[in-house]
């Protein structure tokens, strides 16, 4: 072993072994240094893997509200409907009379309302809050074919046939888009009612009008009777038709035909004339089948008012066969509806 030598003066010589090096000492050290290496290395490893999972995590949750923020949640409502028990498995058809008034859709919604199977719940949108935007009508609609609409029409039976009658200037023309879309998505059928005699309408809106002031009939008014009395009492009044405005007023009722006819175009729909339910009631084969229904005879206890020539019917005939002759009306004179 190597030694080293020390001199404490210069007549003493010690010589001394140099110290043994201390291998187990050395070890042990190296071997304490490696386990707080790993123990430091893992601890921080741990909190790093716990930082960045906390980070991930938040940046999620932050990213998931931007993205809450940035898109609403829709909520669209649920549709309301009653059971309809055993009559569950029974399809039912949507349909709406389009028509204008004193075109006689009063009298053929009676007629529809003598089948078993049908309910048709009158002119809903006569109330103005209704028809107001599209956003009303669109609602007032779901509420019929949910069936959730209840009348004095509507059947314990099970219904194969569900709807109600609507007039072209009860909003139908204004917002004709939406609801021919509504009608497209929903499977509505339409039925046009239209009065060729548009002259012989005139009078009974002129009638009609006048009876809601006078009320002939014992102070009440009413727009459709059930007995001959009644209808003599009501077709005693003649209107003053103003000649004037006659023509214009007849292009109008013509156009405003023709314009929903166009609009509906797309949608499922038949078209009736008055004049031809009357004539020929092999028409209303025609319409039960248009809406699914087995066939029935279709009865209605309501009485026609105006009847007769229709020099009868107004007090100033003399003017309007004048203003009319050669005209392209000419024939609504002496057509008998």
């Amino acid at each position: 072993m190597a030694e080293y030598i020390c001199l404490y003066n210069k007549d003493t010589l010690i010589i001394k072994p140099r110290k043994k090096s201390s291998l187990f000492s050395r070890t042990i050290a190296l071997w304490f240094a490696m386990m707080c290496g790993v123990y430091i290395y893992g601890t921080c490893l741990k909190h790093v893997g716990t930082f960045t999972k906390l980070r991930f995590h938040s940046i999620h949750v932050v990213e998931r509200q931007i993205l809450e923020a940035q898109v609403p949640t829709l909520h669209y409502p649920q549709p309301v409907s009653f059971s309809r028990s055993e009559c569950s498995a029974n399809p039912v058809r949507f349909f709406a009379i389009l028509s204008m008034q004193r075109s006689g859709s009063g009298w053929f919604e009676t007629l529809l309302n003598s089948h078993i199977n049908v309910s048709s719940n009158g002119e809903i949108f006569s109330v103005v809050d209704r028809r107001k935007n599209a956003s009303n009508i669109i609602q007032t609609l779901e509420k019929v074919y949910n069936l959730d609409w209840f009348t004095s029409a509507s059947k314990n039976e099970c219904s194969a046939a569900v709807g109600f009658k609507w007039m072209l200037n009860q909003g139908l023309i204004e917002h004709h888009r939406e609801i021919v879309e509504y009608f497209n998505h929903r499977g509505v059928s339409a039925i046009f009612l239209f009065r060729r005699n548009l002259l012989r309408r005139l009078v009974s809106v002129l009638a009609n009008s006048y009876d809601r002031y006078a009320k002939l009939l014992n102070g009440t008014h009413k727009s459709h009777v059930r007995s001959e009395q009644e209808a003599a009492a009501l077709s005693s009044y003649k209107p003053i038709i103003n000649s004037t405005s006659l023509i214009s007023d007849l292009k109008e009722a013509e156009m405003a035909v023709i314009s929903a006819l166009e609009y509906f175009n797309s949608t499922r729909h038949m078209v009736l004339y008055y004049e031809d339910l009357v004539t020929n009631r092999t028409k209303l084969k025609d319409v039960q089948e248009f809406l699914g229904l087995p066939q029935m005879e279709l009865t209605s206890g309501q009485v026609k008012i105006h009847k007769g020539s229709f020099s009868d019917l107004v007090n100033n005939w003399d003017d309007v066969n004048k203003t009319l002759n050669g005209t392209e009306y000419e024939r609504f004179l002496h057509a008998d509806y």
